[in-house]
């Protein structure tokens, strides 16, 4: 057996275990580049650690640090609240709210599973609050994330960005986040359709903008509160959605609901350091039952943060990383305490999978793995068949394992067969990063796994069912769309 199929064998193991026993792929990786680069590659420990990302590794710590200070100074709910009360009560806006939220706060650098992690709970109880399908929230949530992710400053957008760079291949920020905003876009839009769109607009309005505390506690004219309603307190007592009246009767303010739990991680914590007198703890700055988080100097310098390192990757092209873990060093030093947990809620083992993967992906460099494995996928003498496989290989593999993971791994594999230039690259690489990470719906993804966990008062097997269902469906359907649009426009 030759030493190069012997290193894509021991990636397929890596893959392997990772799913199957929830060890960290990254961890793996490194082990597997020790091992290969050890024995089968003869390289010495100079030439293994040749392929460790330094960039990407500065990207990933410097834009999680900065987003883990700004939930834990309590922006990120801040950004939820003000963005649900600009509905104004439409509830079929509120998935397409989410949708937003999920899209913006993973464009400006949070991690997929992070915005996850914050937004489902949210949604999820929404959804039950307003009769909207868990399907519908769930997957828009979810959708949403995806179609903010490739921006030129986020997690997924600086890695693809930063391999592409590496490889020597040309590329497009601005193609790889249009092509995934798009494609999310579109589908979201088709769920919506599917799932109960046309009956949501029928529901009219309903009250977001906070109870007073006295009368009807913030409901509508004409409303009385439903059988899962606290009428005092304005806040829903679990049971279910309100029944009175054409719409339902809903709590004045929606709050980070407490009942429905994620997996533990990180990105989920109850309570947050930092908050000001009168303060109510999980919900944010609510001043009591008026629901409104105020804008506090260190939002709105946290805000500020934000949209400089925007302003200074996309207008003045600094260097991502670099310039977020500056923000952030300047945010923990006039906010200490606010900022005393974020090192620690940084997106370590997202960081360790990306630099495991790539150092192994730089062992195969090393030894000629990827210039024959490519060799191999040109050899099919059909370029747009092996562009398709790839896209295939992308999807299927992803939906059990890391997106990110297998963009690491694919790309580079795929280099010597865009080099010989009969298939654009640019549309190449869109068309795998949409294909590695529009089927995060799938339930055995982190993604996926949260919204399951965080949906309320309902059928959890049927639930898993349908995701598990809808999941197979994007994987069967949107390889070939990517393949389609991205891909066959651009063959030479």
């Amino acid at each position: 057996m030759s030493p190069e199929l012997v290193s894509i064998l021991v990636l397929v193991v890596v893959f392997v275990i990772a799913t199957t026993r929830s060890v960290n792929m990254g961890a793996l990786a490194f082990a597997a580049a020790f091992g290969v680069g050890t024995l089968v590659a003869d390289l010495d420990a100079d030439g293994i650690f040749a392929g460790f990302p330094g960039d990407l590794f500065v990207v990933l710590v410097g834009v999680t640090y900065l987003f883990a200070i700004a939930r834990a100074n309590g922006t990120t709910d801040w950004l939820v609240h003000a963005a649900v009360r600009l509905v104004r009560g439409r509830v079929a806006l509120i998935p397409w709210v989410m949708f937003a939220l999920t899209g913006a706060l993973t464009a400006i650098g949070a991690v997929s599973p992070a915005a996850v992690a914050i937004v489902a709970p949210i949604a999820l109880s929404f959804a039950t609050r307003y009769a909207i399908s868990p399907l519908l929230m769930g997957t828009m949530v979810v959708h949403g994330a995806q179609a903010g992710g490739f921006s030129p400053i986020s997690i997924y957008g600086s890695i693809v960005n930063g391999i592409v760079e590496r490889e020597g291949l040309p590329g497009s920020e601005v193609t790889l986040f249009l092509a995934s905003l798009i494609a999310n876009l579109l589908i979201a839009g088709v769920l919506f359709a599917l799932f109960g769109g046309r009956k949501l607009w029928a529901r009219g309005s309903v009250p977001t903008d906070g109870a007073t505390g006295e009368g009807d506690a913030g409901f509508a004219d004409g409303e009385t509160p439903g059988p899962g309603t606290d009428a005092t307190s304005g806040t829903a007592t679990g049971t279910g959605p309100a029944t009175s009246g054409a719409t339902p009767a809903t709590p004045a303010t929606p709050a980070t609901p407490a009942t429905p739990t994620a997996p533990a991680s990180p990105t989920a914590v109850a309570v947050r350091p930092g908050r000001e007198a009168g303060d109510t703890g999980g919900t944010g700055d609510t001043g009591g039952t008026a629901g409104i988080i105020r804008l506090t100097p260190t939002r709105i310098a946290t805000l500020t943060a934000l949209v400089a390192l925007v302003v200074a990757v996309l207008g003045f092209d600094l260097d991502a990383g670099l310039t977020a873990v500056s923000l952030a060093v300047v945010l923990s030093t006039a906010w200490p305490d606010d900022s005393r947990r974020a090192v620690g809620e940084i997106a370590w083992s997202t960081v360790l999978l990306i630099c495991g993967v790539l150092t192994y992906v730089g062992v195969l460099e090393e030894m000629g793995t990827i210039t024959w494995a490519g060799e191999g996928v040109g050899g099919i003498g059909v370029p747009l068949l092996a562009a398709v496989l790839l896209c295939y290989i992308g999807a299927v593999v992803s939906a059990f394992a890391s997106s990110v993971g297998i963009m690491g791994a694919l790309i580079p594999l795929a280099v010597p067969f865009l080099a010989q230039g009969e298939i654009g690259a640019v549309g190449m690489v869109a068309a795998l990063a949409v294909s590695a990470t529009v089927v995060d719906v799938s339930p055995f993804s982190t993604n996926g796994a949260l919204v399951l966990a965080a949906a309320p008062d309902v059928d959890r097997e049927r639930f898993f069912r349908q995701l598990m269902v809808y999941g197979g469906i994007v994987v069967a359907a949107v390889p070939a769309l990517a393949w389609l649009v991205l891909v066959v426009p651009g063959l030479g």
